[in-house]
């Protein structure tokens, strides 16, 4: 009778009494130097980020539907297996894969990472966690169901100076929050589909890259990046940067579910996203937080309030409005306003200890246990917040938020939290 290697040791993890994640000590002893096997789905542009993220474990396959990544990528690793079909992928290795990284367009982070966690393997998805507002629910519930360990890329969380302005707005160095405005001069959008396009690149699977979504042709816009200003791929600057910035405020104050969202910007296009789009939230009083407004900008919309108070010119930040001062912050910077008032502050101590590294922090919860900070329920929730705003945007309506029943107050924005899955690619 066969026995995969991941049913052993699940099997042996049962018997022992000891929790479904393996120990170092039992990993040394089913694999040389307690590496992981990790596949790797995505393996250029940020996909090659994650490769790189994970090279000191062990790569038994690479997966791309374009050929000549894996034709480039592959001469790195010449052990690992090719795929072009991740679903093939997962079949042929069944239960030789420990954990696996998304990298792949925004319409298939979902397909992919399901896929993977229900055959209880552990999961990296970039950015935004998912394309839809259903999708997150899912990868929420399926990575609890399956007891995985789970991280969303958003790299920035692991940096010092995120750690640093958590640690002033829990030590209550400005007071109590109020507002926060987040912005990113980024504009995924805003460019219509062009009517002519030279052929297919013979080596991109075109088929295979659109995934669920709704068959349409090739067109150069799309691939290898473009994809992020168009409704059918991605959610415009929103989707593409708001995961990383408004993931200070979240992690900050234990932000979870808005209870209204609305949105002003260009006229709604049909196929392409905004050049640039201005969100509000509004999220209630808990015990971790005060009621308070989050509003984002991107593209050329900006808070009324940097100008105001003569605040720097950033292309992208966080502001913190608080009962007694503000903190402006960026990925690399942390300021407390007005400065005048602040001078001779004593910095709060630092009780958050440094990150190993984003990908490192997964790869030694899933051998050691414990947790990682941008699991798919924080990150799934920072990312449900995200999509709302684009949903708002779309129906150009002020909408209320249950996030129990996961539905608006509006028909036609709940037609807009799920996207329809081509036949053949429903999970």
């Amino acid at each position: 009778m066969q026995t995969t290697r991941r049913s052993f040791l699940k099997t042996s993890s049962l018997l022992a009494g000891i929790a479904v994640f393996p120990s170092p000590a039992f990993l040394r002893a089913q694999d040389a130097g307690s590496k992981l096997n990790v596949a790797c789905v995505g393996i250029t542009g940020q996909g090659g980020y994650s490769v790189n993220g994970v090279k000191g474990e062990n790569i038994v396959a690479l997966c791309d539907v374009d050929t000549a990544n894996l034709e480039r990528v592959g001469k790195q690793f010449a052990s690992a297996e090719r795929f072009t079909d991740f679903r093939e992928m997962f079949s042929k290795l069944d239960g030789k894969i420990d954990a696996v990284t998304v990298a792949t367009p925004d319409h298939t982070h979902a397909v992919v990472s399901v896929t993977a966690m229900n055959r209880g393997i552990h999961c990296y998805t970039e950015k935004p966690l998912t394309h839809d507002i259903s999708e997150v629910r899912k990868m929420i519930d399926v990575s609890k169901a399956k007891k995985v360990q789970t991280q969303m890329g958003t790299q920035i969380h692991a940096t010092s100076n995120y750690r640093r302005v958590v640690e002033h707005i829990q030590a209550n160095a400005i007071g109590t929050v109020t507002d926060i405005h987040v912005w990113c001069g980024k504009g995924w959008g805003g460019h219509p589909i062009p009517a002519t396009t030279p052929p297919k690149p013979e080596s991109l699977d075109w088929d295979l890259w659109l995934g669920p979504a709704a068959e349409r042709p090739y067109n150069k816009c799309y691939v290898p990046g473009g994809w992020r200003s168009y409704w059918a791929f991605g959610n415009g600057t929103l989707g593409d940067m708001a995961c990383h910035y408004m993931d200070l405020p979240f992690w900050a104050l234990g932000l979870r579910h808005p209870t209204t969202v609305e949105a002003t910007g260009p006229a709604v296009d049909k196929e392409s996203c905004p050049a640039g789009v201005s969100v509000k939230y509004q999220y209630p009083e808990t015990d971790k937080h005060a009621a308070l407004t989050l509003s984002w900008y991107d593209g050329d919309y900006r808070p009324a309030l940097l100008k105001e108070k003569e605040m720097p010119a950033w292309g992208a930040g966080v502001l913190f409005v608080g009962g007694d001062g503000m903190l402006l912050a960026d990925y690399n910077n942390l300021i407390l306003f007005p400065e005048e008032k602040f001078k001779g502050f004593k910095r709060p101590e630092q009780t958050i200890p440094p990150s190993p590294g984003h990908h490192n922090e997964w790869l030694n919860a899933i051998k050691n246990g414990g947790t990682t900070s941008c699991n798919f329920d924080y990150s799934g929730t920072l990312t449900e917040a995200v999509l709302l705003g684009t949903v708002a945007y779309r129906t150009g309506k002020k909408l209320n938020w249950d996030a129990a029943k996961v539905q608006t107050d509006d028909a036609t924005a709940n037609t807009l939290l799920k996207v329809p899955q081509r036949k053949g690619w429903e999970f």
